[in-house]
């Protein structure tokens, strides 16, 4: 058994490591809930094979000393040295492959239970949601807010709150489920959300957007326009260069594409029942709905609001809006 643990641990961090340093495109949720499976038949199995076995070991350790010392006894031997305790704790001990398999089960089924259902960390990789998160942001994510889903189905067992205008939310990529996203929802179903020439309108109400110091991407050595929006009942900030055309492409077909008319000037488009328009808070640096389409509300992951590390700037921890 123990060469077959050998198989399964050094398969395990094979694929661990080469999904952390990016060699393949993993499913992290997916290699989690094997984990949880895994270790659990091995918890099981010791609970109910392994251990009562090893007991049942050292307790026949103790018959043995017992019965060996009123053997000797009956032939006028009494002081005797027939202790068994370091035997029996030896005997009783978790072999190696049990310890690093059934002893971490419960630890990775906590972190399966919260990360599933309650909150999921997630770094933030690119700059598209500049200035409200940074690149390298280490962000907390409410996976109940929204509702209760179901790992790996992703099916929704529990409702709970609607996205709303102004919330960041992370949700699963169309073009891609495999990964994950980060942006603003900017349109709920219903609305119809346009983007001309730089001005954000839903519904035909412009969007509240107010002149702010420049901002200073530290990376680049660069200042960009800032402005303080107001989306809903949320205000924030946005980066907006007067200067880039904002007019865009779609990358490909995607579903109810007929819902949104394409010009120089920018985009106009009606959200579909069921679906969210997404953009983020860099409007001029983002791979976002205008560009790939609507969220449905099938892939959504949760509510993000709090960033818990920033290791090169303390000062970043704490909410956002």
């Amino acid at each position: 058994m123990q060469y077959l643990t050998s198989v399964l641990l050094a398969a395990f961090v094979a694929y661990a490591g080469a999904f952390y340093l990016g060699v393949i495109e993993g499913n992290f949720p997916l290699l989690l809930f094997v984990a949880v499976v895994v270790t659990g038949l091995y918890w099981l199995a010791e609970r109910l094979y392994f251990f009562p076995k090893r007991k049942a070991k050292a307790q026949a350790l103790a018959d043995d000393a017992k019965k060996r010392q009123a053997d000797l006894e009956k032939q006028g031997i009494i002081k005797l040295d027939l202790d068994v305790t370091e035997a029996q704790k030896n005997t009783l001990a978790q072999p190696w492959w049990l310890d690093w398999t059934a002893g971490l089960f419960p630890v990775i089924l906590v972190v399966f239970i919260l990360r599933s259902f309650a909150f999921e960390p997630f770094k933030i990789p690119t700059g598209s949601m500049i200035p409200t998160l940074l690149i390298d942001d280490l962000i907390l994510v409410n996976k109940f807010y929204y509702g209760v889903r179901l790992p790996i189905l992703h099916t929704k067992i529990i409702d709970g709150a609607s996205p709303q205008a102004g919330d960041v939310m992370v949700f699963r990529y169309p073009p891609d489920p495999t990964k994950d996203y980060i942006k603003r929802v900017v349109g709920v179903p219903g609305d119809e959300v346009s983007y001309l020439n730089k001005v954000l309108k839903i519904n035909g109400q412009e969007v509240s957007k107010v002149p702010q110091e420049q901002f200073l991407d530290i990376s680049e050595s660069t200042y960009t326009p800032q402005f303080e929006e107001k989306l809903g009942t949320k205000t924030h900030r946005i980066l907006n260069k007067q200067d880039v055309p904002s007019g865009v492409s779609p990358i490909a077909d995607f579903a109810f594409k007929e819902n949104c008319q394409y010009s120089i000037e920018g985009i106009v488009c009606k959200v579909p029942q069921g679906h969210y328009f997404m953009m983020g808070d860099n409007r001029d640096n983002s791979l976002d709905s205008r560009y790939w389409g609507f969220v449905p509300e099938a892939n959504i992951v949760g509510k993000a609001s709090f960033i818990w590390m920033h290791f090169s700037d303390f000062s970043r921890i704490g909410s956002f809006n």
